[in-house]
């Protein structure tokens, strides 16, 4: 009986050891921590988390979780602060003005080291390296328009202007940061300003319904309707390049996520990024296939 009791006594203790093994240690199969990244509800956000993502699973032991689409700058920027996600890639401007609610500002270096400093003190949360390009407002016209102007930046543009048409969504007519502050800046009218939905506007400028329209620097568009972005001389609007951002007590977990992370910076040009949104949202090929070569074209993996 005494054996007996004794193989069953070693027994139970086996069984409870495994139990407290099996409930330690991460969530993921084989015991694997977990890294939940995320993106907002947009292509070019949804290409950055994927492939921050892969990043993570070819240069760590880590599981990540994606939870990629997941809402607007606000629903990410709480779920990160919160730790409901451990990384996102945001956009300078974006922080500075939609998060910390702070003015205008066009100097590239000085918005970035304004929400890294801010974000770590205010939020916990740290600015990564930037990824190298920047997504901000540009102002685009038909390559034909251009080079039958001689045109290559805002300034050139503001010598025509009254000739051209300027065709954009209502909002951004109006807007102090937008066509309504760029005409002041750069003291220039145009013969006709067309309002309309913010979506048609690159078939209007195809079609010569319009001349000249707003962008964003990195929209695939631009390659589809082959326009020409003209440089903001004046440097009217704001900077808005892409880094990752990180809650600091997934740093302090892993604190190896920040030098892999950082093998992205400075590595995505304007154009890339372009050609990125162009074969997702333009080609329809799907994001985890365009990343996969992207990342194997520069190294990474």
């Amino acid at each position: 009986m005494r054996g007996r009791k004794y193989y069953i006594l070693i027994a139970s203790l086996l069984i409870l050891m495994l139990a407290i093994t099996g409930c330690g240690g991460g969530d993921a199969a084989g015991g694997k921590e977990k890294i939940v990244v995320g993106s907002k509800n947009f292509n070019e956000s949804i290409i950055l988390g994927e492939l921050m993502a892969q990043l993570i699973e070819a240069k760590t032991d880590l599981q990540v979780e994606r939870k990629l689409n997941l809402g607007g700058t606000l629903v990410c920027f709480q779920a990160l602060k919160k730790g409901d996600l451990d990384v996102y890639a945001d956009y300078t401007g974006t922080g500075l003005m939609a998060v910390l609610n702070m003015p205008v500002e066009t100097d590239p270096d000085k918005v970035y080291d304004i929400v890294q400093k801010e974000y770590n003190e205010q939020h916990n949360i740290k600015w990564l390296k930037p990824l190298g390009f920047n997504n901000t407002y540009a102002i685009a016209v038909r390559q034909e328009t251009a080079e039958e102007h001689n045109l290559k930046t805002v300034s050139d543009l503001a010598q025509v202007s009254q000739q051209l048409a300027f065709g954009t969504d209502q909002e951004f007519i109006n807007r102090e940061d937008g066509l309504k502050g760029l005409k002041e800046t750069y003291n220039m009218k145009f013969e006709k300003e067309q309002a309309m939905e913010i979506a048609l506007r690159y078939q209007a400028i195809a079609n010569k319904n319009i001349s000249v329209t707003n962008a964003f620097a990195t929209d695939g568009e631009l390659i589809k309707y082959d326009l020409a972005i003209l440089e903001d001389d004046k440097n009217f609007f704001p900077p808005y390049y892409s880094a990752p951002t990180v809650n600091q007590n997934t740093l302090e977990k892993h604190p190896e996520l920040e030098e892999v992370l950082n093998l992205l910076a400075g590595q995505i040009s304007d154009q890339e990024m372009q050609q990125l949104n162009f074969k997702t949202a333009v080609e329809g090929q799907a994001e985890a296939e365009v990343v996969k070569e992207f990342l194997q074209s520069k190294g990474l993996v």
